[in-house]
């Protein structure tokens, strides 16, 4: 076996064992044993569990990261943009789910902080992009940008984990609810972006801000989550 294909079964074992016991409840000589191999082996490729564990994280979340920027088509609307994101997103989870929960969900380690935080930068950024496509936004709007991208961000990896218990729902109704709850903050950053800085408006795009009476309705279906009984 080259050093290449040693390295690619120690990650496909580690993944497997993360997936059935979790960061916490594997050990390097669970790994070493579903690879086939000595610890001394695994010790030449990867510094530590810790480092494992991170190497697979950041693997996964390129793939992620790779599907969420096909969906950046500037030639879309926002809305079609996103809609594509979560989509993508919806579906990396639905096809690798204990890679899901073993890597994102449960990854509770203090010490992977900084890899997933990484990973939350990237996932703001990477929805920033799908809501504004070919645009610069004006000063004014970068933290109205920059937020909602975030809240979104975190209001879908919520919903992914929330999934991973409810897999009976359907994909596509989860799209929906996803872009039932994005539609005012990009209804409204749409609008902002199309449109020159107001004379007098904040500069933090106060002016952009509508007020009770002009928030758009949303078009979008909200179908229930669930039937009743």
């Amino acid at each position: 076996m080259t050093a290449v294909d040693r390295r690619a079964a120690i990650l496909q074992a580690a993944m497997e064992a993360f997936a059935q016991s979790g960061y916490h409840g594997t050990s390097i000589d669970d790994i070493a044993q579903a690879a086939g191999i000595s610890k001394a082996l695994i010790y030449e490729h990867f510094a530590s569990k810790q480092d494992l564990h991170a190497t697979l994280i950041a693997m996964q979340a390129d793939e992620l990261f790779g599907r969420l920027a096909a969906a950046a088509d500037p030639q879309l609307t926002p809305e079609a943009r996103l809609r594509g994101g979560v989509d993508a997103f919806l579906g990396f989870v639905q096809e690798r789910r204990e890679t899901w929960r073993a890597l994102f969900r449960d990854a509770a380690d203090p010490q992977l902080g900084e890899v997933v935080e990484q990973m939350q930068r990237q996932a703001t950024q990477a929805i920033a992009q799908l809501m504004i496509g070919s645009h610069t936004p004006r000063a004014d709007l970068h933290d109205d940008v920059e937020t909602t991208a975030a809240m979104l961000s975190g209001a879908i990896q919520a919903l992914a984990n929330w999934w991973y218990d409810h897999q009976d729902v359907p994909r596509a109704v989860l799209v929906d609810r996803a872009m039932s709850f994005a539609w005012l903050g990009l209804q409204r950053l749409s609008t902002a972006l199309e449109s020159p800085r107001e004379p007098g408006s904040g500069a933090h795009g106060a002016a952009s801000h509508p007020g009770p009476q002009a928030r758009p309705r949303s078009p979008l279906q909200r179908p229930a989550l669930r039937e009743a009984g």
